[in-house]
Protein backbone atom coordinates (compact mmCIF):
# COMPACT_ATOMS: atom_id res chain seq x y z
CA UNK A 1 0.00 0.00 0.00
CA UNK A 2 2.51 2.74 -1.22
CA UNK A 3 0.19 5.10 -2.64
CA UNK A 4 -1.89 8.34 -0.83
CA UNK A 5 -5.38 7.21 -0.17
CA UNK A 6 -3.68 4.04 1.24
CA UNK A 7 -1.53 5.66 3.26
CA UNK A 8 -4.25 7.65 4.77
CA UNK A 9 -6.45 4.71 5.45
CA UNK A 10 -3.69 4.15 8.06
CA UNK A 11 -4.74 7.49 9.47
CA UNK A 12 -8.10 6.11 10.15
CA UNK A 13 -6.87 2.89 11.94
CA UNK A 14 -4.59 5.11 13.93
CA UNK A 15 -8.43 6.92 15.03
CA UNK A 16 -10.16 3.90 15.49
CA UNK A 17 -7.59 2.85 17.92
CA UNK A 18 -7.40 5.80 19.83
CA UNK A 19 -11.18 5.50 20.17
CA UNK A 20 -11.05 2.74 21.59
CA UNK A 21 -7.83 3.30 23.76
CA UNK A 22 -10.08 6.46 24.96
CA UNK A 23 -12.91 4.30 26.16
CA UNK A 24 -11.18 1.91 28.10
CA UNK A 25 -8.40 3.67 29.68
CA UNK A 26 -9.67 7.74 30.14
CA UNK A 27 -13.85 7.54 29.57
CA UNK A 28 -15.83 7.31 32.97
CA UNK A 29 -17.12 4.78 33.46
CA UNK A 30 -14.57 2.35 31.36
CA UNK A 31 -16.93 3.05 28.25
CA UNK A 32 -18.30 5.15 25.60
CA UNK A 33 -20.23 5.20 22.50
CA UNK A 34 -16.52 6.42 20.87
CA UNK A 35 -15.02 3.29 21.72
CA UNK A 36 -17.83 1.61 19.82
CA UNK A 37 -17.54 3.76 16.94
CA UNK A 38 -13.48 2.89 16.70
CA UNK A 39 -15.00 -0.74 16.38
CA UNK A 40 -17.40 -0.20 13.99
CA UNK A 41 -14.62 1.79 11.42
CA UNK A 42 -12.36 -0.81 11.95
CA UNK A 43 -15.50 -3.14 10.60
CA UNK A 44 -15.80 -1.14 7.52
CA UNK A 45 -12.11 -0.38 7.02
CA UNK A 46 -11.63 -4.51 6.46
CA UNK A 47 -14.73 -4.88 5.06
CA UNK A 48 -13.71 -2.87 2.17
CA UNK A 49 -10.01 -3.50 1.91
CA UNK A 50 -10.37 -7.39 1.98
CA UNK A 51 -13.23 -7.20 -0.46
CA UNK A 52 -10.90 -4.73 -2.47
CA UNK A 53 -8.05 -7.46 -2.64
CA UNK A 54 -10.24 -10.80 -3.76
CA UNK A 55 -12.20 -8.17 -6.83
CA UNK A 56 -8.39 -7.36 -7.81
CA UNK A 57 -7.19 -10.75 -7.62
CA UNK A 58 -11.14 -11.96 -9.33
CA UNK A 59 -10.10 -9.70 -12.15
CA UNK A 60 -6.68 -10.63 -13.18
CA UNK A 61 -6.04 -12.43 -16.27
CA UNK A 62 -4.68 -15.38 -14.91
CA UNK A 63 -6.70 -15.79 -11.34
CA UNK A 64 -8.25 -19.01 -10.29
CA UNK A 65 -10.09 -19.41 -7.66
CA UNK A 66 -8.12 -22.27 -5.51
CA UNK A 67 -4.76 -20.88 -5.56
CA UNK A 68 -6.18 -17.17 -5.12
CA UNK A 69 -8.45 -18.75 -1.91
CA UNK A 70 -5.34 -20.50 -0.73
CA UNK A 71 -3.04 -17.33 -0.89
CA UNK A 72 -6.01 -15.48 1.07
CA UNK A 73 -6.34 -17.72 4.07
CA UNK A 74 -2.14 -18.14 4.16
CA UNK A 75 -1.78 -14.47 4.40
CA UNK A 76 -4.57 -13.88 6.73
CA UNK A 77 -2.71 -16.71 8.94
CA UNK A 78 0.60 -15.03 8.42
CA UNK A 79 -0.66 -11.68 9.52
CA UNK A 80 -3.04 -12.34 12.26
CA UNK A 81 -2.38 -15.77 13.67
CA UNK A 82 1.26 -14.98 14.98
CA UNK A 83 0.84 -11.80 17.78
CA UNK A 84 -2.82 -13.21 18.53
CA UNK A 85 -1.70 -16.70 19.97
CA UNK A 86 1.35 -15.48 21.43
CA UNK A 87 -0.83 -12.79 23.71
CA UNK A 88 -2.71 -15.95 24.46
CA UNK A 89 -0.07 -18.07 25.75
CA UNK A 90 0.73 -14.79 28.15
CA UNK A 91 -2.44 -14.61 29.13
CA UNK A 92 -2.60 -18.10 29.74
CA UNK A 93 1.24 -18.80 31.25
CA UNK A 94 -0.30 -15.96 33.70
CA UNK A 95 -3.88 -16.94 34.42
CA UNK A 96 -4.84 -13.03 34.78
CA UNK A 97 -8.09 -12.77 36.16
CA UNK A 98 -8.44 -16.96 36.14
CA UNK A 99 -8.93 -16.72 32.27
CA UNK A 100 -7.98 -20.16 31.08
CA UNK A 101 -10.78 -21.26 31.15
CA UNK A 102 -12.55 -19.75 28.66
CA UNK A 103 -8.97 -19.72 26.30
CA UNK A 104 -10.24 -22.14 24.23
CA UNK A 105 -13.35 -20.53 22.80
CA UNK A 106 -10.69 -17.52 22.02
CA UNK A 107 -8.01 -19.81 20.62
CA UNK A 108 -10.60 -20.68 17.92
CA UNK A 109 -12.19 -17.51 17.35
CA UNK A 110 -15.22 -18.17 18.95
CA UNK A 111 -15.06 -15.02 21.94
CA UNK A 112 -18.10 -13.29 21.09
CA UNK A 113 -20.24 -16.61 21.36
CA UNK A 114 -18.26 -17.26 24.96
CA UNK A 115 -19.48 -13.36 26.01
CA UNK A 116 -22.62 -13.82 24.61
CA UNK A 117 -23.99 -17.82 26.13
CA UNK A 118 -22.81 -15.95 29.30
CA UNK A 119 -24.21 -12.31 29.14
CA UNK A 120 -21.13 -11.36 30.88
CA UNK A 121 -17.76 -9.71 30.29
CA UNK A 122 -15.73 -12.47 32.29
CA UNK A 123 -12.82 -12.63 32.10
CA UNK A 124 -12.70 -8.77 31.21
CA UNK A 125 -9.09 -8.57 29.76
CA UNK A 126 -10.12 -10.65 26.66
CA UNK A 127 -13.24 -9.39 25.75
CA UNK A 128 -12.17 -7.05 23.38
CA UNK A 129 -11.51 -10.38 21.36
CA UNK A 130 -15.34 -10.27 20.26
CA UNK A 131 -14.29 -8.53 17.58
CA UNK A 132 -11.29 -10.14 16.23
CA UNK A 133 -13.81 -12.76 16.32
CA UNK A 134 -16.13 -11.51 14.49
CA UNK A 135 -13.50 -10.57 11.82
CA UNK A 136 -12.15 -14.03 11.65
CA UNK A 137 -15.30 -15.34 11.24
CA UNK A 138 -15.95 -12.64 8.32
CA UNK A 139 -12.62 -13.72 6.90
CA UNK A 140 -14.24 -17.94 6.65
CA UNK A 141 -17.54 -16.88 5.12
CA UNK A 142 -16.80 -13.90 2.66
CA UNK A 143 -13.58 -14.70 0.23
CA UNK A 144 -15.82 -18.05 -0.68
CA UNK A 145 -18.64 -15.51 -2.10
CA UNK A 146 -16.58 -13.19 -3.76
CA UNK A 147 -14.34 -15.35 -5.71
CA UNK A 148 -16.71 -18.17 -5.91
CA UNK A 149 -19.94 -16.54 -6.69
CA UNK A 150 -20.84 -15.22 -10.04
CA UNK A 151 -18.81 -11.69 -10.63
CA UNK A 152 -22.79 -9.65 -11.36
CA UNK A 153 -23.98 -10.72 -8.45
CA UNK A 154 -21.73 -9.99 -5.84
CA UNK A 155 -23.22 -6.41 -4.98
CA UNK A 156 -26.66 -7.73 -5.14
CA UNK A 157 -25.58 -10.17 -2.42
CA UNK A 158 -23.55 -7.34 -0.44
CA UNK A 159 -27.01 -5.65 -0.42
CA UNK A 160 -28.66 -8.18 1.23
CA UNK A 161 -25.68 -9.15 3.76
CA UNK A 162 -26.42 -5.19 4.92
CA UNK A 163 -30.02 -6.12 5.02
CA UNK A 164 -29.85 -9.24 6.92
CA UNK A 165 -28.23 -7.17 9.24
CA UNK A 166 -30.24 -4.36 9.54
CA UNK A 167 -33.27 -7.00 9.97
CA UNK A 168 -31.67 -8.83 12.53
CA UNK A 169 -31.63 -5.45 14.75
CA UNK A 170 -34.80 -5.42 14.21
CA UNK A 171 -35.68 -8.65 15.61
CA UNK A 172 -34.52 -7.99 18.52
CA UNK A 173 -36.85 -4.96 20.08
CA UNK A 174 -40.18 -7.64 19.25
CA UNK A 175 -39.22 -11.01 20.26
CA UNK A 176 -35.91 -10.99 22.66
CA UNK A 177 -35.06 -8.96 25.61
CA UNK A 178 -31.75 -6.71 25.72
CA UNK A 179 -28.78 -8.89 25.91
CA UNK A 180 -24.80 -9.25 25.23
CA UNK A 181 -25.77 -11.62 21.96
CA UNK A 182 -27.51 -8.79 20.22
CA UNK A 183 -24.59 -7.07 19.86
CA UNK A 184 -21.80 -9.78 19.89
CA UNK A 185 -23.50 -12.90 17.36
CA UNK A 186 -21.84 -12.13 13.35
CA UNK A 187 -25.09 -10.47 12.33
CA UNK A 188 -25.04 -7.95 14.29
CA UNK A 189 -21.85 -6.67 12.92
CA UNK A 190 -22.15 -7.58 9.25
CA UNK A 191 -23.91 -4.45 8.39
CA UNK A 192 -20.29 -2.37 9.19
CA UNK A 193 -18.55 -5.50 7.47
CA UNK A 194 -20.87 -5.26 4.23
CA UNK A 195 -21.30 -1.19 3.95
CA UNK A 196 -17.59 -1.29 3.18
CA UNK A 197 -17.24 -3.83 1.14
CA UNK A 198 -20.54 -2.50 -0.67
CA UNK A 199 -17.82 0.87 -1.00
CA UNK A 200 -15.14 -1.90 -2.63
CA UNK A 201 -17.82 -3.37 -5.34
CA UNK A 202 -19.10 -0.15 -6.53
CA UNK A 203 -15.77 0.97 -7.11
CA UNK A 204 -14.70 -2.10 -9.11
CA UNK A 205 -17.23 -0.86 -11.83
CA UNK A 206 -16.04 2.38 -11.49
CA UNK A 207 -18.46 4.28 -9.56
CA UNK A 208 -18.02 5.33 -5.88
CA UNK A 209 -20.41 6.23 -3.15
CA UNK A 210 -23.93 7.58 -3.74
CA UNK A 211 -24.47 11.57 -3.88
CA UNK A 212 -26.69 11.51 -1.30
CA UNK A 213 -24.10 9.66 1.02
CA UNK A 214 -21.30 12.12 0.15
CA UNK A 215 -23.54 15.19 0.96
CA UNK A 216 -25.34 14.20 3.55
CA UNK A 217 -23.34 12.43 6.21
CA UNK A 218 -22.85 15.38 8.51
CA UNK A 219 -26.71 15.37 8.91
CA UNK A 220 -26.13 11.74 10.37
CA UNK A 221 -23.63 13.01 12.39
CA UNK A 222 -26.12 15.19 13.84
CA UNK A 223 -28.57 13.42 14.33
CA UNK A 224 -26.23 10.46 15.69
CA UNK A 225 -25.31 12.90 18.20
CA UNK A 226 -28.09 14.02 19.51
CA UNK A 227 -29.17 10.70 20.02
CA UNK A 228 -26.46 9.43 21.93
CA UNK A 229 -26.98 12.70 23.79
CA UNK A 230 -30.30 12.62 25.11
CA UNK A 231 -31.75 10.99 28.09
CA UNK A 232 -31.45 7.11 27.61
CA UNK A 233 -34.04 6.67 30.60
CA UNK A 234 -35.21 4.35 32.70
CA UNK A 235 -35.11 0.74 31.56
CA UNK A 236 -37.47 -0.64 29.36
CA UNK A 237 -38.65 2.90 28.05
CA UNK A 238 -40.07 2.83 24.90
CA UNK A 239 -36.97 4.81 23.92
CA UNK A 240 -34.83 2.34 24.76
CA UNK A 241 -34.49 0.29 22.02
CA UNK A 242 -35.14 2.98 19.17
CA UNK A 243 -32.13 4.58 20.36
CA UNK A 244 -30.20 1.27 20.19
CA UNK A 245 -30.95 0.66 17.23
CA UNK A 246 -30.07 4.87 16.15
CA UNK A 247 -27.04 3.97 17.75
CA UNK A 248 -25.93 1.14 15.91
CA UNK A 249 -27.18 2.32 12.62
CA UNK A 250 -26.70 5.80 12.02
CA UNK A 251 -22.95 5.80 11.72
CA UNK A 252 -22.98 3.70 9.17
CA UNK A 253 -23.61 6.48 6.76
CA UNK A 254 -20.86 9.24 7.85
CA UNK A 255 -17.81 5.47 8.51
CA UNK A 256 -18.59 5.00 4.99
CA UNK A 257 -18.25 8.09 3.29
CA UNK A 258 -14.88 8.39 5.59
CA UNK A 259 -13.66 5.42 4.76
CA UNK A 260 -14.18 6.36 0.28
CA UNK A 261 -12.79 9.74 1.12
CA UNK A 262 -9.80 9.10 2.20
CA UNK A 263 -8.88 5.74 0.62
CA UNK A 264 -9.54 8.23 -2.50
CA UNK A 265 -6.86 10.32 -0.95
CA UNK A 266 -7.57 14.00 1.05
CA UNK A 267 -6.46 16.59 -0.43
CA UNK A 268 -5.62 20.37 1.52
CA UNK A 269 -5.22 20.27 5.31
CA UNK A 270 -6.87 17.50 5.80
CA UNK A 271 -5.04 15.55 3.99
CA UNK A 272 -1.73 16.61 5.28
CA UNK A 273 -2.83 16.15 8.69
CA UNK A 274 -3.61 12.17 7.70
CA UNK A 275 -0.18 12.10 6.12
CA UNK A 276 1.73 13.10 9.38
CA UNK A 277 4.46 10.29 9.82
CA UNK A 278 3.31 9.31 14.35
CA UNK A 279 -0.16 9.05 13.00
CA UNK A 280 0.71 6.84 10.11
CA UNK A 281 3.01 5.07 12.33
CA UNK A 282 0.03 4.52 15.00
CA UNK A 283 -1.79 2.95 12.19
CA UNK A 284 0.26 0.40 11.37
CA UNK A 285 0.76 -0.77 14.63
CA UNK A 286 -2.68 -0.48 15.49
CA UNK A 287 -3.64 -4.38 15.38
CA UNK A 288 -0.72 -5.06 18.18
CA UNK A 289 -2.11 -1.84 20.19
CA UNK A 290 -5.97 -2.91 20.34
CA UNK A 291 -4.67 -6.89 21.47
CA UNK A 292 -2.90 -6.41 23.74
CA UNK A 293 -4.28 -3.28 25.31
CA UNK A 294 -6.46 -4.21 28.16
CA UNK A 295 -3.67 -7.21 29.15
CA UNK A 296 -1.15 -4.58 29.66
CA UNK A 297 -3.76 -2.85 31.45
CA UNK A 298 -4.23 -5.24 33.88
CA UNK A 299 -0.62 -5.78 34.73
CA UNK A 300 -0.45 -2.34 35.56
CA UNK A 301 -3.26 -2.65 38.03
CA UNK A 302 -1.81 -5.33 39.44
CA UNK A 303 1.19 -3.11 39.86
CA UNK A 304 -0.33 -0.08 41.48
CA UNK A 305 1.97 -0.07 44.07
CA UNK A 306 4.81 0.90 42.82
CA UNK A 307 3.45 3.29 40.23
CA UNK A 308 2.84 6.98 41.62
CA UNK A 309 0.07 7.58 39.16
CA UNK A 310 -3.01 5.85 39.69
CA UNK A 311 -3.79 3.66 37.30
CA UNK A 312 -6.47 1.16 39.15
CA UNK A 313 -9.58 3.90 38.00
CA UNK A 314 -10.47 5.40 34.70
CA UNK A 315 -8.39 8.77 34.24
CA UNK A 316 -5.20 10.52 32.96
CA UNK A 317 -2.71 8.12 35.64
CA UNK A 318 -4.32 4.83 33.63
CA UNK A 319 -4.26 6.54 29.97
CA UNK A 320 -0.32 7.67 30.31
CA UNK A 321 0.67 4.92 32.60
CA UNK A 322 -1.33 1.61 30.22
CA UNK A 323 -1.36 4.09 27.03
CA UNK A 324 2.92 4.10 27.00
CA UNK A 325 3.00 0.55 27.91
CA UNK A 326 0.73 -0.41 25.40
CA UNK A 327 2.47 1.86 22.20
CA UNK A 328 5.90 0.65 23.27
CA UNK A 329 4.91 -3.77 23.72
CA UNK A 330 2.85 -3.00 19.96
CA UNK A 331 5.97 -1.06 18.38
CA UNK A 332 8.27 -3.96 19.59
CA UNK A 333 5.42 -5.99 18.57
CA UNK A 334 5.49 -4.85 15.05
CA UNK A 335 9.48 -4.23 14.55
CA UNK A 336 10.74 -7.62 15.55
CA UNK A 337 7.74 -10.31 15.28
CA UNK A 338 4.93 -8.93 12.55
CA UNK A 339 6.78 -6.90 10.52
CA UNK A 340 9.26 -10.11 9.59
CA UNK A 341 6.80 -12.20 9.47
CA UNK A 342 4.66 -10.16 7.27
CA UNK A 343 7.44 -10.63 4.07
CA UNK A 344 6.34 -13.99 4.17
CA UNK A 345 3.46 -12.99 2.18
CA UNK A 346 5.36 -12.63 -1.18
CA UNK A 347 5.16 -16.09 -0.90
CA UNK A 348 1.21 -16.41 -1.37
CA UNK A 349 0.89 -13.87 -4.27
CA UNK A 350 -3.17 -13.87 -5.63
CA UNK A 351 -2.45 -14.82 -8.57
CA UNK A 352 0.66 -16.40 -10.28
CA UNK A 353 1.76 -15.66 -13.39
CA UNK A 354 1.85 -18.70 -15.67
CA UNK A 355 3.81 -19.20 -19.19
CA UNK A 356 2.09 -20.40 -22.10
CA UNK A 357 3.09 -23.96 -23.14
CA UNK A 358 5.71 -23.25 -25.55
CA UNK A 359 6.69 -19.34 -24.21
CA UNK A 360 10.00 -18.75 -24.02
CA UNK A 361 11.12 -17.26 -20.83
CA UNK A 362 11.26 -13.32 -21.46
CA UNK A 363 15.70 -13.14 -20.68
CA UNK A 364 16.05 -15.65 -23.41
CA UNK A 365 14.05 -13.49 -25.59
CA UNK A 366 15.26 -10.47 -24.99
CA UNK A 367 19.05 -12.04 -24.94
CA UNK A 368 18.22 -14.11 -28.49
CA UNK A 369 17.12 -10.98 -29.80
CA UNK A 370 20.00 -8.79 -28.71
CA UNK A 371 22.32 -10.99 -29.95
CA UNK A 372 20.58 -10.86 -33.72
CA UNK A 373 21.12 -7.20 -33.70
CA UNK A 374 24.56 -7.59 -33.00
CA UNK A 375 25.09 -9.91 -36.13
CA UNK A 376 23.45 -7.70 -38.38
CA UNK A 377 25.47 -4.67 -37.18
CA UNK A 378 28.82 -6.59 -37.79
CA UNK A 379 27.50 -7.33 -41.08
Amino acid sequence: MANARDIQLDALRAVAVTLVLYAHFLAPGGSSFLGHLGVRLFFVLSGFLITRLLLEARDAAQFEAGPALRSFYARRVIRIFPPYFAVLALVWFTDLEQSRSSLAWHALYLSNFWYALRNDWNPWLLCHFWSLSIEEQFYLAWPLIVLLAPRRRIEAITVGVICFSLAYRFYWPIAADPALARDLLPPASMDALGCGALLAVRRARGADVPQWMRLGWPVFVAVFLLVVWSDPGPANTAWEWPRWLLVQVLPLVPLTAVVAACSNGLGGALGRLAELPPLLGLGRISYGVYLCHPILLAYAVKAQPWIPLNVSEQGPGRFVVAGTATLIAASLSWAFFEKPLNGLKRYFPYVARRRAPGEADWTSQAAGALDLQRTEARR
